[in-house]
């Protein structure tokens, strides 16, 4: 079997199946405290020893099946943390199974966890917690097998204060007053679908909820909930669309999970309850986040990337399921406009990490490198090209979904690697051999930089953007009395922000048509989070001062890294916002989110 270079376990000697998880969240002492036991399969015979992974866990005792064991820490990793290794007291035969349960405490510094005071959160009277164990965090929760090759089910009793409400990426099984401390409470879950460690999510706050459909309840602070619970109506219309395109879901409920502004991600696809960013409350993208978290449950949730060098297994299929649910719900052509857009975020994120840089590989190599520094939009949007280029290559999107069906079905419950897709693609398409042999699978797979074919887009939405964009790169200063409001009036939101995309790719504007575009546009009177980011950026290129404390508000009053790093990034690049820039990362660093403070110190050259 591979190794996973992101993980010390090692599934081939023994596998972890279940993980009985009983703690409380001390708000306090910013840790989770209790016990984790975990059913171990050997998977050899005469197995003497266990590796599980952590990060900056204490760990004060271990047992397997009720006797003491002896355990001891290796050597620290810079990001891959430390390995735990349990000795049994007796060997174990292969096929049995072993009740390990370690006494353990996660650190108030966990790169999984953000702690919240109440003043950081919209209510202001009561602290929150929540998780992002995604890619390789849920080893700074508690040890585990940490790789994405295991999946395991699980129960969980959480003690929190009884003010507050506990959910979980599992099924709600109930709650009762906490018999060892009366202010607190006990909630109890069950997640019977096997999952790898990465999904295992965890928050606490002052939680309400709202039902919007017959599996599904909003959850937010009450100060968002009826916001949320209206902006995300669509959710069992997409549900329903998904469940025809990929097949039956299988995990019961679906609930949405609005975060506090600090959540790196836009959503996060955690079983039975998505994470989404309050920044979709005041933008356009609510139906591609919410279709793309949806999606996961199955090409994810169900079907998994065996390491982090397959993530575009995960994210290649679920973006191509996201547009295909795009496409029921607006039409083809919009389907066509959202992949060109990819295909130009694409270029983009290339054109940010250089066209030789190994990241841009489709499949990447890990060793020694940590997934969170490699995450881009390339596994998205590469694989997405990937898989539109073969829909249009076999047949066209009724043929290639029958296949997508079909490798759900096929490999739904394992964890695999590119070669065992694409053994699939050929046996689905066993009579097309010869048109599959003609793809330049080495280059897609293994060359760094843009995709070595360009997949065919209907341009009809596109070309109202491509137009205006001309316009304003070609204009002379004399010419910049012909742009009016008027230009927009035909335009959607979503064309708004591919024609803002278009202008982030070419040279910057010079500064009098960004100021005239304010003149005659007003983009600064515009909240949608998704056009404010692009047009910000527009500005700072092109060194207007005027928008230096507008972006930096926009990088600071929200965490979702996708808008915050691009917008730190483009201040430092500016001498006149530069040293601003720094100033301000390193006043709000202590609040931001682990991974956020992490990788913006770095591109600000702040690392520690």
């Amino acid at each position: 079997a591979m190794a996973d270079p992101s993980s010390f376990a090692s599934p081939a000697c023994c596998l972890t199946r279940h993980l009985y998880l009983r703690c409380r969240a001390d708000f306090g002492a910013r840790a989770l405290r209790g016990t984790a036991a975990l059913t171990a399969r050997a998977e050899r015979e005469g197995l003497r020893c266990l590796v599980l992974d952590t990060r900056d866990v204490q760990v004060f005792k271990v047992t397997v099946n009720g006797q003491d064991a002896q355990f001891a820490f290796g050597e620290k990793h810079s990001f891959k943390g430390t390995p735990l290794e349990i000795t049994f007291p007796n060997e174990i035969r292969r096929g049995q199974e072993a009740i390990v349960e370690i006494s353990f405490e996660s650190s108030p510094q966990s790169s999984a966890l953000q702690w919240f005071t109440p003043e950081q959160t919209s209510g202001k009277k009561h602290p929150f917690l929540f998780s992002q164990c995604q890619a390789t965090h849920c080893r700074a929760i508690f040890p585990c097998q940490d790789t994405p090759a295991v999946k395991l089910t699980y129960y969980a009793e959480i003690s929190v204060p009884k003010e507050l409400v506990a959910l979980m990426s599992a099924n709600r099984d109930g709650e009762a007053p906490d018999p060892e401390d009366s202010t607190h409470k006990i909630y109890r879950f069950s997640q019977n679908v096997p999952i790898p460690c990465y999904l295992f999510a965890l928050v606490v706050g002052a939680l309400e909820s709202r039902k919007i459909g017959p599996r599904t309840l909003v959850w937010a602070e009450r100060e968002l909930v009826d916001k949320s619970a209206y902006e995300f109506s669509e959710a069992e219309a997409m549900l329903k669309t998904a469940e025809d395109l990929a097949g039956p879901y299988v995990w019961g409920q679906y609930d949405l999970l609005v975060l506090p502004p600090s959540f790196p991600y836009g959503g996060m696809e955690n079983p039975c309850l998505t994470f989404v960013t309050p920044t979709l409350l005041v933008s356009i993208a609510v139906i591609k986040v919410i279709a793309h978290e949806i999606s996961h449950s199955w090409t994810g949730n169900l079907v998994t990337n065996k390491t982090w060098e397959h993530f575009w297994l995960n994210e290649g299929h679920t973006v191509y399921l996201e547009r295909r649910i795009g496409g029921r719900l607006f039409g083809e052509q919009f389907r066509h406009f959202q992949a060109l857009g990819g295909w130009r975020e694409l270029q983009n994120t290339i054109n940010t990490l250089g066209d030789k840089n190994p990241v841009t590989n489709l499949v990447i190599n890990l060793d020694e490198v940590d997934p969170d520094v490699a995450y881009s939009s390339v596994p998205y949007e590469k694989g997405f090209a990937l898989l539109f280029y073969l829909e249009q290559l076999l047949g066209g999107p009724d043929v290639f979904i029958g296949f997508l069906k079909a490798y759900v079905q096929q490999f739904a419950y394992k964890s695999i690697v590119t070669e065992d897709w694409k053994k699939f693609l050929y046996s689905y398409f066993k009579d097309k051999v010869d048109v599959l042999d003609k793809v330049d699978w080495n280059s897609w797979f293994h060359a760094p930089g843009m995709p070595p074919v360009k997949p065919t887009y209907d341009m009809t939405l596109s070309n109202a953007c491509v137009a205006l964009s001309q316009r304003w790169i070609q204009a002379k200063e004399s010419d910049l009395g012909s742009f009016s409001s008027a230009d927009l009036k035909e335009m959607s939101s979503h064309q708004l922000i591919e024609f803002l995309a278009l202008l982030l790719l070419e040279e910057p504007l010079p500064l009098s048509h960004v100021q005239r575009m304010q003149e005659v546009y007003d983009f600064n009177a515009i909240n949608n989070s998704e056009i404010r980011f692009r047009w910000l950026r527009l500005c700072i290129r092109s060194k207007w001062e005027e928008a230096i404390p507008l972006a930096l508000k926009m990088a600071t009053d929200q965490g979702r890294m996708k808008f915050t790093r691009p917008l730190f990034r483009d201040l430092y690049s500016f001498d006149k916002s530069r040293d601003l820039a720094v100033k301000t990362f390193l006043e709000h660093r202590a609040s931001m989110h682990p991974v956020t403070s992490m990788l913006v110190g770095k591109d600000l050259k702040q690392d520690q």
